[in-house]
């Protein structure tokens, strides 16, 4: 199967890219710089998500249409899938994703695979957060999912200085 890695700059890092024949199989963000080039000649593939990511990080995109094709069990594919309808700018709990889901006792479940989500972003699991409102695990680093929700909310906080 063919594959296409992409490097692209974001404003929290730098984003790893790949697609093979059925879509975008993978969207990482690496905390060591030194182990990505940026790329320069995005391949075809990669180049609408590449663009959407842009579009995202300047505001002016609040939803992804890409080719998703990431690897997972049919139940992580299942929690990726409810990812998907949280909607922008809106977080839900581990406990509702939980229940959306059909089972309540399944929640260290969905969280877990809430934290193997291969498609950065593009599968909002950075929308779930504690019930108590908390910002719990996050693969990227809580920083990241502070920034991004901030970025999502419709409300801007206004700097005093």
């Amino acid at each position: 199967m063919n594959t296409h890695t992409a490097h692209i700059k974001t404003p929290l890092g730098i984003a790893r890219l790949i697609s093979n024949e059925n879509g975008i199989t993978e969207i990482t963000v690496i905390d060591d710089a030194s182990d990505a080039i940026l790329t320069t000649q995005i391949p075809e593939s990669l180049q609408n998500c590449a663009q959407q990511l842009r579009e995202y990080f300047e505001g002016t995109r609040t939803a992804f249409q890409l080719q998703l094709a990431p690897k997972g069990t049919p139940f992580q594919q299942k929690v990726w899938t409810a990812l998907n309808d949280i909607p922008f700018g809106k977080t839900y709990s581990y406990l509702e994703l939980s229940k959306k889901l059909g089972d309540v006792k399944a929640i260290r479940a969905v969280a877990a695979a809430n934290g193997k989500n291969p498609l950065w972003i593009v599968t909002p699991c950075h929308r779930v957060i504690g019930s108590d409102g908390s910002l719990t695990g996050y693969a990227g680093g809580l920083w990241r999912k502070k920034w991004l929700l901030e970025h999502e909310s419709p409300v801007k906080q206004q700097s005093l200085f």
